[in-house]
């Protein structure tokens, strides 16, 4: 008995690798199969980090997910691409909890919240422009929305892989892009400690779209 099992684990151990070299990912950066239409953001794997400099001695980093909204696209027409994005300001994710609760909580004495405050609007992204710059890049403008605040934001985006999924995970047609860009949180009436934490806040963002 004891030879059976060992034969078996060894025998799966073996397998194992061989069957995920068989497997391919269904995504692929060939741009060309992209299709049109309107896409829904997929909310687990849509992610905008935002990151600035603490005190000149570390990057301070947090991420917001569990985002929203629709992607308009014609591969024939891609400067005519539309976003319109929400973003959850109250879910979002720090590096520690005691920043998180620093983020959301209300102001002292009545006074105005340091950041924004318990109950936070939710931010949102809307596309003015879409500058095509080359088969697999383009500069994306629009108007962000953050603590009641709009301002125009610039995004560099490159086109990261389109595919669909198997069909035993929805067989939904997805397409993703990376961005990055940079803030003034001043601007959105979030400048606490300016200058040390800096103004200036650097965005990478990871964007999954399916229809």
């Amino acid at each position: 008995m004891r030879i059976l099992i060992a034969a078996l684990v060894a025998t799966t151990a073996v397998a194992t690798p061989i069957v995920a070299q068989q497997m391919k990912a269904p995504g692929t950066k060939n741009v060309a199969i992209v299709t049109g239409g309107t896409y829904q953001v997929d909310p687990n794997h849509t992610f905008a980090t935002w990151t600035v400099d603490h005190f000149g001695f570390t990057p301070l980093t947090g991420i917001f997910g569990s985002m929203t909204g629709t992607l308009q696209l014609d591969p024939k027409a891609p400067a005519a691409t539309k976003v319109d994005v929400t973003i959850p300001i109250e879910k979002g994710l720090m590096t520690v909890e005691g920043l998180k609760n620093h983020f959301l909580r209300p102001g002292k004495d009545g006074g105005k919240p340091d950041f924004f405050g318990p109950d936070p609007a939710p931010g949102r992204f809307v596309s003015t422009r879409v500058t095509v710059r080359g088969k697999d890049a383009a500069t994306l403008a629009g108007n962000l929305t953050l603590n009641g605040v709009t301002k125009p934001v610039t995004l560099a985006v490159r086109f990261y892989g389109a595919g669909r999924m198997p069909a035993q995970m929805g067989g939904k047609e997805n397409v993703g892009f990376t961005a990055t860009g940079t803030v003034r949180r001043s601007d959105f009436g979030l400048g606490l400690a300016v200058p040390l934490v800096s103004d200036e806040v650097q965005l990478n963002i990871s964007a999954a779209f399916m229809k």
